[in-house]
């Protein structure tokens, strides 16, 4: 008979709060109390043995049981948590605290167990870690509603914009989002009601002191609830130090492209007293030959002499070729010394290397004998003015290198061919000492030189570098001491223009056309009327003028008028022009000195008439008032 004590601790066991399991010497489960039954909605004999792990989760199956296993090896109590399924098939956490026990005689008799459910507990403690979470977050954190309003946010809110919570919850969140930053807001709340997720999403928030600062969004909406969960971080800090960077990045441009023209002016100055000797030379026989041609022709008036008509028109001939000496080296200075940006154009890089061959000559000349070898290069497209600084630099570094006094002995020369990728290379030689080749690696640094203090900047070789990567090219160097150096440059081919040469008309006969002149230096308006005899010129030296000839109705195929004039400049000119008689615009042919100020760049930009650089080719005039006067509207009336 089973004492009275047995029978009521087996009933307290059975009807306990807490679900209680036994297993014996083997591990294996051999009782479950009623309550652990209920719980899981299974017989006993489904739950004995290892029956029980059937209703485990799958995830915590394998470290369950592994736990259990570990501790009754050990004979150590133990403590667990897993997921159990509930008789309605809903996974609960439980908490198991398992014991061993022993045999009435006192040997090790398996393990006894107690179970409860902490699911309900578990949810408590992580809501309130979430709200900790939510409140003490350095983001901001909130919940807003589908109807634009927030539903609660973190301290972080107030401590970033000033604006109390309440402040936040009363007013649409969109009256404090920059006006600017709208559209992408309303697209962004679009998403997220149909349900997609957010993120990023910058946009600025407007503080209670009237700034703004800026934020990055990621939001998830619950469709069902109509709410939104959204952090937005706070990045102004990174949004400035991004406007810094970009500041400075401009800035730096700004000083590459002044350094880059600095150093072109540099090598100008350096050029300065050879150029100024080279326009001197045939300055001096110009002028001479014009006096004596002067002074002659006066007494020619007087005795007509065959002979002394031939000389003089050999002294006119001199006069024009130094005249055309002087305008090659002007044409060279305003090519090499221009500063726009960007001013790309095709041409045989041959003659730009003769053009910088004439440039630096003067310092060429008493070191070395120039030698030109040009073989046949692709056309490039390119910026001249920098090209032509390129191998400025280069011509001068050669002519450095070398000592004066030696013509026989030294050599700079100039080679161009193709090379096997179709590139344009030009090959820039001379007989100077060479370069050690412990420091060849280096001659493109910035600021590196191996010339004398006083003597360079050290940039000269490094701007080149980067002005010839810019246009899609390379530059190298070779060098051997004692020998000389070599520098190479390929540029890569212009695009490709397929056109087939015109057969050209016969030159119809030249059409007598009536041309008013503008320009406020008399002897150019007196010479373009030399010029152009052949047709009815008339002159005027200021702007107003012209405009009141105009004005009585005088009818002109084309006007020349001069860009920089004193009272009304040409520009003004053809405004005042254009507003009066539209139609004549498109007559206005330009006379320029080619150096234009800011002001007339701007203008040239949205005016697109031809003009001619002083001093302007005789033919050129004369065909360009053919094309005028043969248009189909010959005159025009102001």
């Amino acid at each position: 008979m089973v004492p009275l004590e047995v029978e009521q601790y087996r009933a307290l066991v059975e009807h306990a709060p807490t679900m209680v399991w036994r297993s014996g010497t083997d591990g294996q489960c051999d009782y479950f109390n009623g309550t652990w039954l209920a719980f899981t909605g299974r017989s006993l004999q489904q739950e004995l043995g290892e029956g029980w792990t059937a209703g485990l989760h799958a995830d915590d199956l394998q470290k369950c049981v592994a736990l259990y296993r570990e501790h009754f090896e050990r004979r150590q109590a133990f403590e667990r948590e897993y997921r159990l399924r509930r008789f309605d098939g809903v996974y609960r956490y439980i908490l198991d605290r398992g014991v061993p026990y022993p045999k009435a005689n006192g040997e090790f008799g398996g393990f006894m167990g107690s179970c409860m459910d902490i699911d309900d507990r578990r949810a408590r403690e992580l809501s309130a870690a979430a709200d900790d979470f939510f409140e003490r977050s350095l983001d901001n954190v909130c919940v807003a509603g589908f109807d634009g309003y927030f539903k609660r946010v973190n301290p972080s809110w107030t401590r970033t914009l000033g604006w109390t919570a309440n402040e936040l919850l009363a007013r649409p969140s969109a009256e404090f989002v920059h006006p600017e930053d709208h559209p992408a807001l309303l697209a962004g709340r679009a998403r997220l009601v149909a349900g997609a997720p957010l993120g990023p999403l910058i946009n600025r928030y407007r503080c209670k002191d009237g700034s703004y600062r800026w934020f990055e969004w990621r939001s998830v909406a619950h469709v069902d609830r109509s709410v939104v969960y959204a952090t937005a971080r706070d990045i102004t800090e990174q949004k400035v130090a991004e406007a810094r960077l970009a500041e400075a990045m401009a800035l730096q441009e700004k000083l590459e492209h002044q350094l880059i023209f600095a150093d072109r002016m540099a090598s100008v100055g350096t050029l300065a007293a050879g150029v100024a000797h080279e326009i001197n030379n045939p300055l001096a026989y110009v002028t001479s030959n014009v006096t004596l041609l002067l002074e002659q022709l006066r007494g020619l008036v007087a005795t007509p002499n065959p002979e002394l008509l031939t000389e003089l028109i050999d002294m006119a001939t001199d006069a024009q070729e130094g005249a055309h000496r002087i305008r090659k080296i002007v044409h060279g200075l305003k090519t090499f010394s221009r500063a726009e940006e960007g001013h790309q154009t095709v041409f045989d890089v041959r003659s730009l290397l003769e053009l910088s061959a004439n440039m630096t000559f003067s310092e060429i000349r008493h070191r070395a004998r120039l030698v030109k070898d040009y073989g046949k290069t692709p056309l490039i497209e390119a910026d001249e003015a920098r090209l032509g600084q390129v191998f400025i630099n280069l011509l001068i570094n050669a002519a450095q290198s070398l000592p004066e006094g030696d013509t026989v002995s030294n050599e700079i020369r100039i080679v161009t061919s193709t090379d096997a990728a179709g590139a344009a290379l030009i090959e820039i030689r001379d007989t100077g000492s060479g370069i050690p080749a412990a420091i060849i690696g280096r001659v493109f640094d910035p600021f590196f030189t191996t010339k004398p203090v006083g003597v360079g900047t050290g940039l000269g070789l490094s701007i080149c570098h980067n002005l010839v990567s810019a246009m899609g090219g390379r530059i190298t160097v070779a060098s051997q001491e004692g020998v000389g150096t070599s520098f190479f440059v390929a540029l890569p081919p212009a695009v490709a223009r397929v056109a087939q040469t015109p057969v050209a008309p016969p030159k119809p006969a030249a059409v007598r056309a009536t041309v008013l002149v503008v320009d406020d230096e008399p002897a150019v308006g007196i010479v373009l009327g030399r010029v152009l005899r052949e047709h009815d010129v008339t002159v005027v030296t200021t702007a107003r003028q012209a405009l009141e000839l105009l004005a009585t109705g005088k009818a002109f195929d084309v006007i020349f008028s001069d860009i920089m004039m004193s009272e009304m400049s040409g520009m003004d000119f053809y405004d005042e022009l254009t507003r009066r008689s539209p139609d004549l615009g498109p007559r206005v042919v330009f006379i320029s000195g080619g150096t234009f100020t800011p002001v007339a760049n701007a203008f040239f930009e949205r005016v697109a008439n031809q003009r001619i650089d002083k001093p302007f080719d005789h033919k050129q005039v004369r065909e360009l008032v053919q094309q005028f006067v043969r248009s189909p509207t010959r005159r025009l009336r102001g």
